[in-house]
This record gives structure tokens, C-alpha cells and sequence, in this order.
């Protein structure tokens, strides 16, 4: 696949700072859920996981996102509003997610699920941290952990009905899809 090459506009959704891919550029990825890219903005490079902003119907067609880092932002001289220039390419590579300190608690209670989580790849790590992270309510989301334990206690190695194409990431969506800059 031959690299993607854009200039968009950074804006802030609360206060993140969001880069939110073009329709046009996003049709171009291979999957409509998350992908794991490598590039560059304004030169500098990354490698991210770009998530699905779940955007679909009214006229609207659905586009991927993510949060560049405070680091990667002030190496490309970019801020909320500015306009950057995009070059990426989807890669086989993963990116380990960061595990949110909840998730190690409840897998260190078990060492079957801690073990199967070990072998497991990177992109189904990804898949339950998403899956555990897209709901607001704590007592959801435990719930979701005591679910995870009890799945990979069975063996198995992703989470069931969780549709990878819509936005996972509560702060900055609603109804699962990415909110509109404010």
C-alpha cells in the first residue's frame, strides 16, 4: 500500500487535541476499525493506533482519529487549529497499549488469565483494553473486568460483540461516535 499523503486541521475536543483523518484519506486504510500506522506530521515521526470515529449515516461517511502526543506536537510545531501536514501507512507492527492500572489488578488475580493475556497478540490486547475502556460508569466497567477474567479463563482470546468500528474512547465521544470540536 502506498503511503497516504494530507494536510488536516488539529482541533481540541475538552481538551485533547485530535487528528481527525479526511473521509478521503481514511478510505484509503485497509479496514474501517482500528489500524496501526506509521508517519509523520510536519516531518516528525509516529506510530499510533488510529481509532474508528464511528461516524456513520445523515451524509456523514466514517473517518479515523487519534491524539497526538504533548511530545509529538511540540517536535512538529503543532498546536489546536493549526493545519499539519500527514504522510502514513498502515503496518503489521503493533504498538503494546498502555495497560490502565484496573486491568493489571484484575488479570494478577488470576494466572491463567494472566498468562493467556501474555500470549495473546498485540492487536487482541488492544481489542480488550478498548472493549473495557468504552463504558463511563465504574461500575460498568467493572463489570467488563470480571467478564475479561472470566473469557480469557476460558480461553478465549477477544472479547465477543464489540463492533471495532466505533469510537471507543468515552471522553471524547458520544453514542459511540467522536464528538464534534466545540
Amino acid at each position: 500500500m502506498s503511503k497516504i499523503d494530507f494536510n488536516t486541521k488539529l482541533y481540541k475536543i475538552k481538551d485533547w487535541t485530535i487528528l481527525r483523518l479526511p473521509q478521503d484519506a481514511s478510505a484509503k486504510l485497509p479496514t474501517r476499525s482500528m489500524t496501526m500506522v506509521s508517519g509523520t506530521i510536519n516531518g516528525v515521526p509516529f506510530k499510533t493506533l488510529l481509532e474508528p470515529d464511528g461516524v456513520y449515516g445523515q451524509g456523514k461517511k466514517p473517518s479515523h482519529w487519534f491524539k497526538p502526543d504533548e511530545k509529538l506536537l511540540d517536535a512538529a510545531s503543532a498546536k489546536a487549529g493549526d493545519t499539519v501536514r500527514v504522510l502514513l501507512e498502515p503496518t503489521k507492527e503493533w504498538v503494546e497499549p498502555e495497560v490502565p492500572e484496573d486491568l493489571k489488578k484484575a488479570l494478577s488475580t488470576s494466572k491463567k488469565a494472566e498468562d493467556l493475556w501474555k500470549d495473546i497478540t498485540t492487536s487482541a490486547r488492544w481489542d480488550w483494553i478498548r472493549w473495557i475502556r468504552a463504558v463511563k460508569a465504574p461500575e460498568t466497567r467493572q463489570k467488563h473486568l470480571q467478564v475479561m477474567l472470566d473469557k480469557l479463563n476460558k480461553g478465549m482470546r477477544r472479547p465477543c460483540c464489540f463492533n471495532r468500528n466505533l469510537c471507543s474512547e468515552p471522553y471524547v465521544s458520544h453514542n459511540w461516535a467522536l464528538l464534534e470540536p466545540a
